[in-house]
Protein backbone atom coordinates (compact mmCIF):
# COMPACT_ATOMS: atom_id res chain seq x y z
CA UNK A 1 0.00 0.00 0.00
CA UNK A 2 2.83 2.43 0.78
CA UNK A 3 4.33 1.85 -2.67
CA UNK A 4 0.91 2.35 -4.23
CA UNK A 5 0.48 5.67 -2.41
CA UNK A 6 3.84 6.93 -3.66
CA UNK A 7 3.12 5.91 -7.26
CA UNK A 8 -0.35 7.42 -7.22
CA UNK A 9 0.98 10.66 -5.73
CA UNK A 10 3.37 10.99 -8.65
CA UNK A 11 0.55 10.11 -11.03
CA UNK A 12 -1.75 12.72 -9.45
CA UNK A 13 0.86 15.42 -9.89
CA UNK A 14 1.04 14.52 -13.58
CA UNK A 15 -2.77 14.57 -13.79
CA UNK A 16 -2.78 18.05 -12.30
CA UNK A 17 -0.20 19.24 -14.83
CA UNK A 18 -2.20 17.76 -17.73
CA UNK A 19 -5.50 19.15 -16.42
CA UNK A 20 -4.16 22.64 -17.03
CA UNK A 21 -4.46 22.02 -20.79
CA UNK A 22 -7.10 19.29 -21.28
CA UNK A 23 -10.71 18.61 -20.11
CA UNK A 24 -11.30 16.15 -17.21
CA UNK A 25 -12.68 13.29 -19.33
CA UNK A 26 -9.79 13.60 -21.78
CA UNK A 27 -7.27 13.44 -18.93
CA UNK A 28 -9.09 10.37 -17.60
CA UNK A 29 -8.83 8.82 -21.07
CA UNK A 30 -5.10 9.54 -21.23
CA UNK A 31 -4.75 7.94 -17.81
CA UNK A 32 -6.32 4.71 -19.05
CA UNK A 33 -4.64 4.59 -22.47
CA UNK A 34 -1.16 5.39 -21.12
CA UNK A 35 -1.27 2.51 -18.63
CA UNK A 36 -3.02 -0.05 -20.82
CA UNK A 37 0.00 -1.17 -22.92
CA UNK A 38 2.09 -1.86 -19.80
CA UNK A 39 -0.72 -3.64 -17.98
CA UNK A 40 -1.83 -5.69 -20.99
CA UNK A 41 1.69 -6.84 -21.85
CA UNK A 42 2.31 -7.99 -18.28
CA UNK A 43 -1.09 -9.69 -18.04
CA UNK A 44 -0.71 -11.65 -21.29
CA UNK A 45 2.81 -12.73 -20.36
CA UNK A 46 1.85 -13.88 -16.88
CA UNK A 47 -1.64 -15.43 -17.12
CA UNK A 48 -2.57 -15.45 -20.81
CA UNK A 49 -5.68 -14.41 -22.67
CA UNK A 50 -8.03 -17.05 -21.26
CA UNK A 51 -7.65 -15.77 -17.69
CA UNK A 52 -8.54 -12.28 -18.89
CA UNK A 53 -11.77 -13.43 -20.54
CA UNK A 54 -13.11 -15.74 -17.83
CA UNK A 55 -14.18 -13.05 -15.35
CA UNK A 56 -17.26 -11.80 -13.53
CA UNK A 57 -18.34 -9.23 -16.09
CA UNK A 58 -21.08 -7.43 -14.08
CA UNK A 59 -18.64 -6.47 -11.31
CA UNK A 60 -15.97 -5.45 -13.82
CA UNK A 61 -18.52 -3.27 -15.59
CA UNK A 62 -19.45 -1.68 -12.25
CA UNK A 63 -15.77 -0.98 -11.56
CA UNK A 64 -15.44 0.56 -15.01
CA UNK A 65 -18.37 2.94 -14.53
CA UNK A 66 -17.11 3.92 -11.08
CA UNK A 67 -13.58 4.32 -12.44
CA UNK A 68 -14.65 6.74 -15.18
CA UNK A 69 -16.64 8.87 -12.75
CA UNK A 70 -13.92 8.77 -10.11
CA UNK A 71 -11.15 9.81 -12.50
CA UNK A 72 -13.10 12.65 -14.10
CA UNK A 73 -14.28 14.03 -10.74
CA UNK A 74 -10.80 13.77 -9.23
CA UNK A 75 -9.16 15.50 -12.20
CA UNK A 76 -11.75 18.30 -12.01
CA UNK A 77 -11.00 18.77 -8.31
CA UNK A 78 -7.22 18.52 -8.47
CA UNK A 79 -7.15 21.11 -11.25
CA UNK A 80 -8.75 23.67 -8.93
CA UNK A 81 -7.31 22.71 -5.54
CA UNK A 82 -3.77 22.23 -4.25
CA UNK A 83 -2.71 18.60 -4.29
CA UNK A 84 -2.46 18.49 -0.48
CA UNK A 85 -5.98 19.93 -0.09
CA UNK A 86 -7.30 17.44 -2.64
CA UNK A 87 -5.76 14.59 -0.66
CA UNK A 88 -7.17 15.91 2.59
CA UNK A 89 -10.68 15.84 1.13
CA UNK A 90 -10.06 12.45 -0.47
CA UNK A 91 -9.09 11.07 2.95
CA UNK A 92 -12.76 10.33 3.50
CA UNK A 93 -12.25 7.25 1.30
CA UNK A 94 -10.50 5.05 3.91
CA UNK A 95 -13.26 5.91 6.38
CA UNK A 96 -15.86 4.85 3.83
CA UNK A 97 -13.96 1.65 3.03
CA UNK A 98 -13.91 0.72 6.71
CA UNK A 99 -17.60 1.51 7.04
CA UNK A 100 -18.52 -0.46 3.93
CA UNK A 101 -16.31 -3.44 4.78
CA UNK A 102 -18.80 -4.49 7.47
CA UNK A 103 -22.12 -4.75 5.61
CA UNK A 104 -20.61 -5.72 2.25
CA UNK A 105 -17.62 -7.91 3.12
CA UNK A 106 -18.75 -9.21 6.48
CA UNK A 107 -15.69 -7.83 8.26
CA UNK A 108 -16.38 -6.92 11.87
CA UNK A 109 -16.36 -3.17 12.56
CA UNK A 110 -16.85 -2.60 16.28
CA UNK A 111 -18.32 0.42 18.08
CA UNK A 112 -14.94 2.03 18.74
CA UNK A 113 -14.15 2.01 15.05
CA UNK A 114 -17.54 3.49 14.23
CA UNK A 115 -16.75 6.31 16.67
CA UNK A 116 -13.40 6.83 14.92
CA UNK A 117 -15.21 6.97 11.57
CA UNK A 118 -17.57 9.60 12.99
CA UNK A 119 -14.64 11.67 14.26
CA UNK A 120 -13.00 11.40 10.85
CA UNK A 121 -16.16 12.65 9.16
CA UNK A 122 -16.16 15.58 11.58
CA UNK A 123 -12.65 16.34 10.37
CA UNK A 124 -13.97 16.37 6.81
CA UNK A 125 -16.58 18.95 7.86
CA UNK A 126 -13.81 21.09 9.36
CA UNK A 127 -11.84 20.73 6.14
CA UNK A 128 -14.82 21.59 3.92
CA UNK A 129 -15.67 24.76 5.81
CA UNK A 130 -18.00 27.23 4.06
CA UNK A 131 -15.32 29.35 2.39
CA UNK A 132 -13.55 29.57 -0.95
CA UNK A 133 -12.43 25.95 -0.62
CA UNK A 134 -15.30 24.80 1.54
CA UNK A 135 -18.74 23.26 1.17
CA UNK A 136 -19.71 25.68 -1.62
CA UNK A 137 -16.69 24.60 -3.68
CA UNK A 138 -17.66 22.33 -6.55
CA UNK A 139 -14.05 21.17 -6.70
CA UNK A 140 -14.10 19.92 -3.11
CA UNK A 141 -17.47 18.24 -3.63
CA UNK A 142 -16.15 16.57 -6.80
CA UNK A 143 -13.21 15.14 -4.86
CA UNK A 144 -15.58 13.91 -2.14
CA UNK A 145 -17.68 12.16 -4.81
CA UNK A 146 -14.52 10.63 -6.26
CA UNK A 147 -13.61 9.29 -2.82
CA UNK A 148 -16.99 7.56 -2.53
CA UNK A 149 -16.55 5.95 -5.96
CA UNK A 150 -13.05 4.87 -4.98
CA UNK A 151 -14.30 3.29 -1.74
CA UNK A 152 -16.89 1.21 -3.59
CA UNK A 153 -14.27 0.24 -6.18
CA UNK A 154 -11.92 -0.94 -3.44
CA UNK A 155 -14.67 -3.09 -1.97
CA UNK A 156 -15.34 -4.69 -5.37
CA UNK A 157 -11.65 -5.66 -5.55
CA UNK A 158 -12.08 -7.69 -2.38
CA UNK A 159 -15.10 -9.45 -3.87
CA UNK A 160 -13.55 -10.02 -7.30
CA UNK A 161 -10.29 -11.32 -5.87
CA UNK A 162 -12.12 -14.46 -4.73
CA UNK A 163 -12.52 -15.58 -8.34
CA UNK A 164 -10.65 -13.24 -10.73
CA UNK A 165 -6.94 -12.58 -11.17
CA UNK A 166 -5.16 -9.35 -10.35
CA UNK A 167 -4.26 -9.08 -14.04
CA UNK A 168 -7.87 -9.21 -15.20
CA UNK A 169 -8.92 -6.57 -12.68
CA UNK A 170 -6.20 -4.21 -13.84
CA UNK A 171 -6.65 -4.77 -17.57
CA UNK A 172 -10.42 -4.37 -17.65
CA UNK A 173 -10.40 -1.31 -15.42
CA UNK A 174 -7.97 0.43 -17.78
CA UNK A 175 -9.93 -0.71 -20.86
CA UNK A 176 -13.23 0.54 -19.47
CA UNK A 177 -11.80 3.86 -18.31
CA UNK A 178 -10.21 4.36 -21.72
CA UNK A 179 -13.39 3.54 -23.65
CA UNK A 180 -15.89 5.16 -21.29
CA UNK A 181 -14.00 8.39 -20.67
CA UNK A 182 -12.90 8.49 -24.32
CA UNK A 183 -16.51 8.34 -25.54
CA UNK A 184 -17.47 11.19 -23.20
CA UNK A 185 -14.40 13.26 -24.16
CA UNK A 186 -14.61 12.71 -27.92
CA UNK A 187 -16.76 15.72 -28.81
CA UNK A 188 -14.48 18.15 -26.99
CA UNK A 189 -11.14 16.44 -27.63
CA UNK A 190 -8.13 18.77 -27.57
CA UNK A 191 -5.07 17.82 -29.69
CA UNK A 192 -2.23 16.62 -27.46
CA UNK A 193 0.74 18.97 -27.41
CA UNK A 194 4.13 17.51 -28.31
CA UNK A 195 5.73 18.61 -25.03
CA UNK A 196 3.13 16.69 -23.02
CA UNK A 197 3.97 13.22 -24.32
CA UNK A 198 6.61 12.67 -21.67
CA UNK A 199 4.03 13.52 -19.01
CA UNK A 200 1.68 10.94 -20.52
CA UNK A 201 4.44 8.31 -20.54
CA UNK A 202 5.18 8.99 -16.88
CA UNK A 203 1.46 8.83 -16.18
CA UNK A 204 1.31 5.36 -17.70
CA UNK A 205 4.29 4.02 -15.76
CA UNK A 206 3.27 5.46 -12.39
CA UNK A 207 -0.38 4.52 -12.88
CA UNK A 208 0.47 0.93 -13.83
CA UNK A 209 2.77 0.39 -10.87
CA UNK A 210 0.34 2.06 -8.49
CA UNK A 211 -2.65 0.08 -9.77
CA UNK A 212 -0.78 -3.21 -9.41
CA UNK A 213 0.38 -2.38 -5.88
CA UNK A 214 -3.04 -1.27 -4.64
CA UNK A 215 -4.87 -4.18 -6.26
CA UNK A 216 -2.49 -6.61 -4.59
CA UNK A 217 -2.83 -4.75 -1.28
CA UNK A 218 -6.61 -5.08 -1.20
CA UNK A 219 -6.45 -8.64 -2.55
CA UNK A 220 -4.07 -9.87 0.15
CA UNK A 221 -4.98 -7.66 3.10
CA UNK A 222 -8.08 -6.84 5.09
CA UNK A 223 -9.63 -3.69 3.66
CA UNK A 224 -10.20 -1.93 6.98
CA UNK A 225 -6.60 -2.67 8.05
CA UNK A 226 -4.65 -1.36 5.05
CA UNK A 227 -6.92 1.53 4.03
CA UNK A 228 -5.62 4.02 6.67
CA UNK A 229 -2.10 3.71 5.21
CA UNK A 230 -3.33 5.87 2.35
CA UNK A 231 -3.04 8.88 4.66
CA UNK A 232 0.69 8.96 3.90
CA UNK A 233 -0.34 10.59 0.62
CA UNK A 234 -0.57 13.91 2.48
CA UNK A 235 3.21 13.90 2.96
CA UNK A 236 3.78 13.46 -0.76
CA UNK A 237 1.08 16.00 -1.56
CA UNK A 238 2.77 18.68 0.53
CA UNK A 239 6.19 17.90 -0.99
CA UNK A 240 4.84 18.02 -4.56
CA UNK A 241 2.78 21.18 -3.92
CA UNK A 242 5.80 22.97 -2.54
CA UNK A 243 8.27 21.78 -5.18
CA UNK A 244 6.05 22.13 -8.29
CA UNK A 245 3.56 24.90 -7.44
CA UNK A 246 5.11 26.67 -4.44
CA UNK A 247 2.02 26.38 -2.20
CA UNK A 248 1.38 24.97 1.26
CA UNK A 249 -1.89 24.00 3.04
CA UNK A 250 -3.51 26.68 5.20
CA UNK A 251 -4.09 26.24 8.94
CA UNK A 252 -7.69 24.98 8.68
CA UNK A 253 -6.66 22.36 6.13
CA UNK A 254 -4.00 21.14 8.55
CA UNK A 255 -6.54 20.93 11.40
CA UNK A 256 -9.08 19.02 9.33
CA UNK A 257 -6.44 16.70 7.91
CA UNK A 258 -5.01 16.07 11.39
CA UNK A 259 -8.42 15.01 12.72
CA UNK A 260 -8.96 12.65 9.80
CA UNK A 261 -5.45 11.17 10.03
CA UNK A 262 -5.80 10.67 13.79
CA UNK A 263 -9.05 8.77 13.30
CA UNK A 264 -7.44 6.69 10.56
CA UNK A 265 -4.46 5.81 12.73
CA UNK A 266 -6.84 4.81 15.52
CA UNK A 267 -8.69 2.58 13.08
CA UNK A 268 -5.37 0.99 12.14
CA UNK A 269 -4.54 0.36 15.80
CA UNK A 270 -7.96 -1.16 16.50
CA UNK A 271 -7.62 -3.44 13.48
CA UNK A 272 -4.28 -4.69 14.74
CA UNK A 273 -5.72 -5.40 18.18
CA UNK A 274 -8.68 -7.18 16.58
CA UNK A 275 -6.42 -9.26 14.31
CA UNK A 276 -4.18 -10.27 17.22
CA UNK A 277 -7.22 -11.31 19.27
CA UNK A 278 -8.51 -13.52 16.44
CA UNK A 279 -5.11 -15.06 15.63
CA UNK A 280 -3.12 -15.31 18.89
Amino acid sequence: MLIAVLMFSMMDALLKLLSEHYPPFQVATLRGLSSLPFVLTWALASVGLRALLRVRWPLHLLRGVLGVGMMAAFVYGVNRLPLSTTYSVFFIAPLLITALSGPILGERVGPRRWIAIGVGLLGVLVLLRPSGEGMLSTAALAVAAASLAYAVTAITVRVLSRTDSTQSMMVWLMVMISLGAGALAWSGWVPVRGEDWWLILGLGVAGSLGQYAITEAFRLGEASLIAPLEYTALIWGVILDLSLWGVLPDSITWVGAAIIVASGLYLLRRERVHAEAEHP
